[in-house]
């Protein structure tokens, strides 16, 4: 990518011009319509097309996305059970199949796993798993995620999400429809970036603004926090609610190679079209190389850094860019189910347990 005009930066380019529009258009839609509509739906559906296009790149850039779909996976694992039929919600490139597929352990729990996603180039840019056999792979491909999900009521055992939900317009909405196709007593496991992630980036576009233009103006889309986790899974119906967070720090060799990777991902800039909006100059591109690079050294031990489609250790010279993911499990109300202890309920004084002084006040 070279550093000229305004680029797509995926999660990237939010004007707080737009807020104050779409906040005044949302007073005249209809009851059950999402709160805020943030995000373009189409505009994101033709970049997924488009980073397809350019297919060896588009294989490249799914080191995070393979990364998060191993982890979710693995949390999978840590329940005891048969999960007969599956349901990936926001499927992407199949990331989630792979996994299964290299997994004897996940392949013996697993019979049917529906891959449902919006993009059907991205669903269908590879073949089918080699060890995919013993499992039957279902691709579907959806209008959108936030849409009644076309399947029945109480029909999948587990359903998972992996980097797709954080650019929904309607979050509440998507959840209840996830729980509305699950059977009682089933989980949901989803990933998905939140919080600060880019932060990086944000605060060094923010100075480069101050710099060039005198002015600073966000540049980076809402993310959802993980403290408003919790409250949207409960309202769409879940129970047993666990919610975490981790930092995933990847190094890349420059600014510009961390926004085409964004950009071959299909994670660029997709809101909705701001009345005035300003898109990124080179001027402020060039500053912001600068400026990153002085403010952010290598991210310590742990620091990955893509290579060959994979993450691994980081490199001398590059620069950090923070991921945050939120993992969220919530379990569909069922009889039977186990139920939190009614507070005060406790019967062991933790102090008897990890000692230490009284507490006072108590």
């Amino acid at each position: 990518m070279t550093p000229g005009g305004s680029t797509p930066l995926g999660i990237l380019s939010f004007n707080a011009a737009y807020l104050q529009q779409a906040l005044s258009a949302q007073r005249h839609e209809a009851p059950g319509a999402p709160t805020l509509e943030v995000f373009d739906h189409h505009k994101k559906h033709i970049q997924k097309e488009r980073a397809v296009s350019q297919l060896d790149q588009s294989r490249r850039t799914e080191y995070l996305r393979d990364e998060l779909a191993s982890r979710l996976c693995d949390r999978l694992l840590d329940i005891n059970r048969q999960f007969p039929n599956v349901l990936d919600l926001g499927a992407n490139a199949c990331n989630i199949a792979k996994t299964i597929a290299s997994s004897s352990d996940l392949q013996s729990r697993i019979s049917r796993l529906t891959c449902a996603e919006t993009s059907s180039s991205l669903l269908n840019r590879d073949d089918e798993p080699k060890s995919s056999d013993s499992i039957e792979i279902v691709k579907e491909v959806l209008p959108s995620l936030e849409t009644t999900l076309p399947y029945e009521a109480e029909s999948f055992d587990a359903a998972l999400s992996s980097l797709s939900i954080h650019w929904a317009n309607d979050l509440p909405t998507l959840l209840r429809n996830v729980n509305h196709v699950l059977k009682p007593d089933a989980p949901f496991i989803g990933a998905m970036l939140g919080g600060d992630t880019l932060y990086e980036l944000r605060s060094s576009l923010q100075l480069a603004d101050l710099e060039r233009r005198g002015g600073v103006t966000p540049h980076v889309s809402p993310l959802a926090d993980i403290r408003d986790v919790g409250g949207l899974l409960t309202r769409a119906g879940f129970k047993l609610l666990t919610v975490d967070v981790d930092d995933i720090v990847v190094e890349y060799p420059d600014t510009f190679t961390l926004m085409q990777d964004l950009q071959s991902m299909g994670e660029s800039n997709a809101l909705i079209q701001s009345v005035g909006g300003t898109g990124l100059t080179r001027d402020v591109l060039l500053a912001n190389e600068a400026i990153y690079r002085q403010m952010y050294t290598k991210g310590g031990p742990g620091a990955m850094a893509p290579k060959e489609g994979k993450i691994e250790e980081q490199t001398e010279g590059s620069i950090p860019a923070t991921f945050r993911v939120i993992y969220m499990i919530g379990w569909k109300e069922g009889k039977g189910q186990e139920q939190p202890l009614a507070r005060g309920s406790g019967e062991t004084n933790l102090k008897d347990v990890l000692g230490g002084g009284d507490f006072k006040g108590q």
